[in-house]
């Protein structure tokens, strides 16, 4: 059986087992031409994005292998989904915790941006060594990513991953930047309360890694993060909305980029988020199974114990405390259906919940807070109120009827 460090690594085996030679090698014979000569000797394994920035192969996972970034561009990614969404400029301390670093693109384009100020602190983690170490074999798609090798290659020093001192870049004096080779959950529980500006949550996807996605990580960003500040990441996913939303989070819509979605921003504060949610977004998270978040009660469970532990949740919420999923029902509450077959099936979902129909008074009762729906967050109108006082109405209607 892998360990829960090994399971969690996401890139391509056979680079993994080549990176991990290469610095082997390194520290063997304390040669820099292992090192030096990584990229070029091994290019078929890393993906050139639209922007010129490389990417690598991931592991086969579902029968599939994907690109780490998108292929609209792995630093122009960093950019637009991390560092633009931000309300950092009026700062002149920054402190922000990248977690799953990966490559170390998303810290270096926010050296790239916040260079000037007074102070800078960047907290990365990243589980694997070996994903990492890409980072310095990788040509640097901004000269910031220089910056962002030095602290990685200092880190794999000290840790005896790697030996010789090959990037000549400094960091400079007003920038600290520490590297966590290790599980963030272990590592968020070690942070001070109230201490991040920004979190950058980049894990390859919520079913490789739904830990990193759970409700009990999120308290955890909670704590650590300031009122104004904010999370960023690139999924629009249900369960990690939600799971945001019940930690206490006020969340919105991130920018679209490389995607037909765009991600998820979530704050202690309404005051920093321009945009609401999709009006089906909030509808689904409020009423719908679908809305049920990854749970890791003591944040030490594996990937396959926190998905079967929603699996099972979502099947005893439905048609007890959420209404079905299936067919996606709840976006039609309110709507006249056309077609007959769907109705049926949406109508037989909303009867085990109490609701009679999709034009019943269940259902304008249900649905009355997204008459006023902006697509603009305001302090009594923003989709945590809106969400909220949906899956109240619902549990009205259930238990109590109208």
């Amino acid at each position: 059986m892998m360990s829960y460090k090994e399971d969690a690594i996401v890139i391509n085996d056979t680079i993994f087992d080549l990176v991990n030679s290469c610095f082997e090698k390194e520290k063997d014979s304390l040669n820099k031409n292992f090192r030096c000569n990584f990229f070029k000797e091994n290019k078929e394994f890393f993906v050139k994005t639209d922007d010129d920035s490389y990417s690598i192969n991931s592991k086969e996972i579902n029968n599939k292998v994907e690109t780490l970034h998108t292929s609209s561009g792995a630093i122009s990614e960093s950019f637009e989904k991390f560092i633009k969404p931000l309300k950092l400029d009026d700062k002149e301390e920054i402190a922000i915790l990248d977690i799953c670093a990966g490559l170390g693109y998303n810290s270096s384009a926010a050296i790239s941006e916040y260079s000037d100020k007074k102070s800078l602190k960047i907290d990365m983690v990243e589980i694997s060594h070996a994903t990492l170490a890409c980072g310095l074999l990788v040509p640097s798609p901004i000269k910031a990513h220089d910056i962002t090798k030095k602290a990685i290659e200092k880190q794999l020093i000290k840790e005896n991953y790697a030996s010789l001192e090959l990037v000549d870049t400094e960091i400079p004096k007003n920038m600290e930047i520490n590297v966590f080779i290790e599980d963030a959950r272990q590592t968020v529980q070690k942070l001070e309360d109230n201490s991040y500006d920004a979190i950058f949550l980049d894990p390859f996807s919520q079913t490789m890694a739904p830990e990193l996605f759970s409700l009990e990580f999120f308290k955890e960003f909670k704590r650590v993060i300031k009122e104004d500040g904010i999370v960023a990441t690139y999924t629009s996913s249900a369960p990690v909305r939600s799971g945001f939303l019940e930690a206490g989070f006020h969340i919105g819509k991130g920018p679209v980029f490389g995607r037909k979605q765009g991600g998820t921003l979530a704050s202690p504060t309404v005051d920093v988020l321009d945009y609401s949610l999709p009006k089906n977004d909030e509808i689904r998270i409020a009423l719908s199974d679908v809305g049920i978040p990854f749970r890791d009660p003591n944040l030490t469970d594996n990937s396959d114990v926190i998905l079967e532990r929603r699996t099972e949740e979502r099947h005893l919420a439905r048609h007890n405390t959420k209404i079905s999923s299936a067919v996606k029902t709840p976006i039609f509450l309110t709507c006249e259906m056309e077609d007959e077959k769907l109705k049926r099936r949406v109508e037989r979902n909303l009867n085990k919940m109490n609701i009679l129909s999709t034009t019943s008074k269940e259902a304008f009762y249900i649905l009355e807070c997204e008459n006023n729906y902006l697509e603009t967050q305001e302090k009594d109108n923003n989709s945590r109120f809106r969400i909220l006082d949906m899956e109240k109405r619902l549990k009205k209607v259930k238990n109590e009827g109208l």
